[in-house]
């Protein structure tokens, strides 16, 4: 009889897993955390409780918050269980679970009660796990969408706001008047210098809101820019099960996470931060070149074997891996096209970095499924691909690998696979999409490129290797193309491959 997360079992859990060490009554909030998911309670959650172990830090634990409906059921699961999780890392030769204690409380899903939390002179930071488009990015300049139907809504109602950063600009805006020290804003989202954007969005709306609190935000407010890193798949039935039936616990919320994780972080936290470089932070004075590294070696690779995997009927990421085609592609891609865009790091070794990738594409305990690596490719390609393909071409470099992941996608968001099955296309920009797949392989005609590919839709040697790979997988399909492309693939392999 599998037993029930919470703290009176804490004395009697099996010793496969590892409990807090501390004192959890000695810990007194120091962050509170916006978007409590899986990646923030594998990664940010998983550092405090390993500084809390260390025996420091212990006024940095986190306060849970939100305001989105799943938030609220995040906050019933886990109120059950004392604000506990049981982590289990995946590693390939053997699973090991510990229960991170570092959350100590999780504000009610009500903007008004938060809003005053944030005021308490105990948070000094407020960190941000909200999705890579949840910060009002306007997709045409580039700037904060102060036009959106929800800013305009808060901007209206000020004293009621509703979204994240009007939350934050209230509550910056009330401990000014307090006299209390502004927190830091720490963006632990995926995205290109998300410090950077994290204070576009707060700044935005407070300058839409008044220039006088704009100003004074844009000269006290922090906004470090951090790398994150460690793959964490979404929790449902099969992980609550892994964990009843390996580790005899109830968790309504467990995860499942890889055993790798990093994070680099700018120091910039006037108002003070946990020693997070004691548990494996490493603290920089630039994050860029390290957020650089992972966006096109890491991420890019990801949306590399995503569309062919998907197209080839592979489930999960191993499964791609798996595949000589796509782990070939991978590799050469990888290798010619894009580490040579990637600005040198003192110490660190690129060629090491992407063997530590393949590595981690190929574990097969993670169960990351290709599904989840193809969602949402109109936010993700123009930062983990496009940006690659406009540096090379900006050198005068071939991109007949980046050509061809393009075209691939394109594939992709026809919607079915060589064998007529269904791909579910699942991204905002759906509609254009289809069109844009539509005109390439229904033989429409025109074959035109979204605007959302920016400069390289009209640029002439892209759109002519986009265009000559898209041909070649409408004659000879993926496998065909994947292996002419790697090279020392005969056709029998590629079709031996495919079936």
């Amino acid at each position: 009889m599998p037993q029930k997360l919470d703290m009176t079992a804490l004395s009697s859990l099996p010793a496969s897993i590892a409990r807090p060490a501390f004192d959890r009554a000695k810990l007194s909030p120091g962050i509170l955390h916006i978007g409590v998911g899986n990646f923030h309670r594998a990664h940010q959650a998983v550092y405090l409780n390993r500084l809390f172990e260390a025996g420091e830090g212990y006024d940095w634990a986190i306060v849970g918050a939100g305001l989105m409906p799943y938030d609220e059921a995040m906050r019933e699961r886990l109120s059950e269980q004392d604000w506990l999780t049981t982590v289990v890392e995946l590693d390939p030769d053997g699973l090991n679970a510990h229960i991170c204690g570092s959350m100590i409380d999780f504000v009610e899903i009500d903007p008004g009660i938060l809003v005053k939390r944030l005021c308490q002179p105990d948070i000094r930071i407020v960190s941000l796990t909200i999705t890579e488009g949840g910060y009002f990015v306007d997709p045409n300049s580039g700037g904060f969408d102060v036009s959106n139907p929800e800013i305009l809504a808060d901007l209206e109602n000020p004293d009621s706001p509703k979204t994240v950063f009007g939350v934050l600009v209230s509550a910056l805006v009330r401990r000014r008047a307090l006299g209390l020290m502004p927190f830091t804003v720490m963006s632990c989202d995926n995205l290109p210098e998300n410090g950077h954007i994290a204070k576009q969005a707060v700044v935005g709306y407070a300058r839409a809101m008044s220039d006088e609190a704009a100003d004074w935000i844009v000269a006290n407010v922090a906004f470090p820019n951090g790398m994150v890193d460690c793959i964490t798949p979404a929790t449902g039935d099969r992980e609550r099960a892994l964990v009843e039936e390996t580790f005899g616990l109830e968790d309504a919320a467990p995860v499942v996470c890889e055993p790798f994780r990093q994070w680099v972080l700018e120091d910039k936290f006037p108002a003070g931060r946990p020693a997070l470089e004691k548990v494996g932070v490493e603290f920089v004075a630039d994050v860029a070149p390290y957020e650089l590294m992972k966006l096109r070696i890491l991420n890019g690779g990801h949306a590399a074997i995503a569309y062919p995997g998907a197209l080839l009927g592979h489930h999960f990421a191993h499964d791609a891996m798996a595949d000589p085609l796509i782990r070939n592609y991978l590799a050469k891609l990888e290798t010619e096209e894009i580490l040579p865009t990637v600005p040198e790091i003192p110490d660190v070794s690129f060629e090491a970095y992407l063997d530590t990738v393949l590595k981690r594409f190929s574990n097969g305990a993670v169960g990351d499924t290709i599904s989840r690596l193809c969602l949402d490719g109109s936010n993700r390609q123009p930062k983990f691909i496009l940006p690659t393909i406009q540096d090379r071409l900006d050198r005068g470099l071939p991109i007949t690998g980046l050509a061809l992941e393009t075209a691939l996608w394109c594939r992709f968001c026809f919607g079915e696979d060589e064998d007529g099955r269904k791909l579910a296309l699942e991204d905002e920009k759906a509609e254009v999409l289809k069109a844009w797949a539509d005109s390439v392989f229904a033989q429409k005609g025109d074959m035109h490129i979204p605007d959302l590919f920016g400069p390289l839709s009209s640029d002439p040697v892209f759109v002519r290797e986009f265009r000559t790979a898209a041909q070649m997988l409408q004659k000879s399909g993926v496998a065909k193309t994947l292996a002419v492309y790697v090279g020392g693939v005969d056709d029998a392999s590629a079709r031996a491959s495919k079936g």
